[in-house]
This record gives structure tokens, C-alpha cells and sequence, in this order.
């Protein structure tokens, strides 16, 4: 990627764009939600707080699990990178994700780019992402199964939940094999890397008239090659994949855990059942949303899962927006920090 390293003055003027661009992209998503802001302050009143603040030991810990994750796919690739700055990069990712509604591509570019400073070549960067999201979705079909055992058990499967979670489950098998289908041929990858690639570059050129392949193709399709090589370490080493297979399944655990206490919070003590559907539907469709952090799509999909699974709509939607705002005020302040530190230090740069 060779135009993202101008020279001094531009890289000046790209740093000063990009703060701007994410300090208005916060402020915009704070706007977005100042009715939800202002029901979860009435709200405060009525809940637990101490059972509020157990979502920050929960926050650390997945944060901690990315860090690890990271670091033991990095590590079975040939590259040793410390747990700190692993750290400090899974907090900037999350910021990036939730402020770029791009289903998850700003994320990876960033992540790319940003481990260069770590030693870490953009290919094995983006494999690391593509295994980290195979090994997310395979680690949580075992919550699902758990999941709709649990709602059997309180009589809460009705045919939409059985629907939802038979989709749910094949498009998780579907997006597996997908995934690796593609990873395990290099024209395949090659082929679909590049349409990404030239998309990026389109959405680029929108605010960069002037630029219209700020990120080449010839390089990336060279880094694409490195990328299928290293997937093959992988294939040839996949007993290794044990431990951060564990870490997704922290990560996923750990989410579920946070989105529980609210109800705990709330005084209710809901069907677990429900709360594992409902977050793997709501993140799914926020993937698709045109709006940062999948604002509207998230919380409607969300609250609607969770009264088909026998959650009061009057308990569900109040949770699932207090869930929301708590795991923003905690997860997005030092991502910003970091992120800003980074783009300062002409680290990394994303558009």
C-alpha cells in the first residue's frame, strides 16, 4: 500500500483530517442517541449500580482475550509481538469498528496498517482478523445449541426462535466454509481481496478526488499472495488453534455475561437462553448498518429477539439501550485515546 505514506506535509494534513473526521463521527453518534442518553439517566435511579459496574472487570477481560487471540496467531505465524500493544490495538480496533459503519473492512485495513509498527506484515495482519471472525463465529455455535436448550427448558421455543436459530446456525456454518473456502485457494483470495481492495479505493476516492488508487493494486495482490501462504501455516499447524479457539470463546462469554448484568441491574433474573439469541441476531444485523456502531438496527433487532423469547418488551428495550450506552462509555474513550495517539505518531492512518 504505497500512497498511504506521503511525505511530511500531506502526512501532517492527514493527521489533522482524520482527528477531525473521527471527533465529528463521535459527535454524530452522540446525537444519534440523545433520546436513549436521556432515558438511561432517568433510569439510573431504578438499578443496581454496583451490578453496572461489574461490566468493566467483563470489558477487560474480553479485551484481554482479543489481546491474547492475537497474539497466539501471530506467534503460530512466526511473529512475537507483545501483550500490551496487542492490547492497546484490539481498544483502537473496537473504536474504529463502532465509528465506521463498514461492516468490519475499516477495521482490517486498520489493523493492517497499524501493525507495521509492530513488525507484523499487513498479509499475516489480515489473516489474523479473517481467523479471529472464523473462529468467532465456530466458537459460538456452541452458545447457540446452549442457548436454545435453556429456552426448552422454560418453555420459551416458539417457531420464530427456531427459525432464527436454525438461520442463525447455517449462516454461520455457511460463512465458516465460506471462508475457508476461499482463504485456501490463492485465486480465490486473490480475486475476492481485490474487489475489496478496488471498493475501498472507490469509497477513497469519494473525499480524494485526486487519488484514485490510494491503495495499489499491484502491492495489495502481492500481499494477497503472502496471505494465502501464511493460511497455509495455519492448515498445517491447525492443533495450535486450540488456544485461541478458547479466547474467542472468552470473548463471546464475556459479552454475553455484560449484556446479563444489566438485567441483573434491572433486578431480573431472564432466561439466559434469550440473551445468547438475541446478541448473536443483533450483531449479525448490525454488521449491515449504514450507521456507526449499527445505531437503530442493533437495539430494534435486539429487544424484538428478546420479547419472541419471553423477555417483557418494557424490561427488554430499557436493558438493551442502557447495555449499549454503558459498553460505549467504556470501550470507546480509551479507543479514541489510543487511536489519536497512533494517528499522532503516524503510526497508522484509515480512511
Amino acid at each position: 500500500m504505497d500512497n498511504l505514506t506521503p511525505d511530511r506535509p500531506k502526512q501532517s494534513n492527514w493527521r489533522l483530517f482524520l482527528t477531525a473526521a473521527t471527533f465529528i463521527a463521535l459527535i454524530i453518534l452522540i446525537y444519534s442517541l440523545r433520546s436513549q442518553i436521556a432515558e438511561v439517566i432517568r433510569d439510573l435511579g431504578k438499578v443496581n449500580v454496583l451490578a453496572l459496574l461489574l461490566i468493566i472487570p467483563l470489558k477487560v477481560i474480553n479485551f484481554d482475550a482479543y489481546a491474547r487471540l492475537y497474539r497466539n496467531l501471530f506467534s503460530i505465524l512466526g511473529s512475537k509481538v507483545e501483550y500490551w500493544p496487542l492490547y492497546r490495538v484490539s481498544l483502537e480496533l473496537n473504536f474504529v469498528n463502532s465509528i465506521l459503519p463498514s461492516g468490519g473492512v475499516s477495521g482490517i485495513s486498520y489493523f493492517g496498517l497499524r501493525m507495521r509498527s509492530e513488525g507484523v506484515s499487513a498479509a499475516k495482519a489480515t489473516l489474523a482478523q479473517f481467523t479471529k471472525l472464523l473462529l468467532l463465529l465456530v466458537s459460538y455455535q456452541p452458545l447457540l445449541i446452549a442457548g436454545v436448550f435453556f429456552l426448552a427448558v422454560r418453555d420459551h421455543v416458539n417457531d420464530l426462535v427456531l427459525v432464527t436459530v436454525t438461520s442463525l446456525i447455517t449462516l454461520l456454518i455457511i460463512g465458516t466454509m465460506l471462508g475457508l473456502y476461499v482463504i485456501e485457494s490463492r485465486q480465490r483470495i486473490n480475486a475476492f481481496l481485490t474487489f475489496i481492495t478496488k471498493a475501498l479505493n472507490w469509497l477513497i476516492h469519494i473525499v480524494r478526488p485526486r487519488y484514485p488508487e490510494t491503495i495499489s493494486i499491484k502491492r495489495a495482490q502481492f500481499a494477497f499472495g503472502e496471505l494465502h501462504d501464511n493460511s497455509q501455516i495455519y492448515k498445517k499447524n491447525w492443533r495450535a488453534l486450540k488456544m485461541p479457539f478458547w479466547h474467542t470463546t472468552v470473548a463471546n462469554l464475556t459479552e454475553i455475561a455484560a449484556l446479563y448484568m444489566v438485567y441483573v441491574a434491572f433486578g431480573s433474573y431472564v432466561n439466559i437462553g434469550a440473551v445468547i439469541l438475541a446478541y448473536a441476531v443483533a450483531n449479525f444485523a448490525g454488521l449491515i448498518s449504514v450507521l456507526p456502531a449499527g445505531i437503530g438496527i442493533y437495539e430494534a433487532l435486539m429487544a424484538g429477539v428478546l420479547v419472541a423469547s419471553g423477555v417483557p418488551a418494557e424490561l427488554s428495550i430499557p436493558v438493551t439501550i442502557m447495555f449499549r450506552l454503558i459498553t460505549m462509555l467504556i470501550q470507546l474513550p480509551p479507543g479514541y485515546y489510543f487511536y489519536q495517539r497512533s494517528v499522532q505518531a503516524g503510526k497508522a492512518k484509515v480512511t
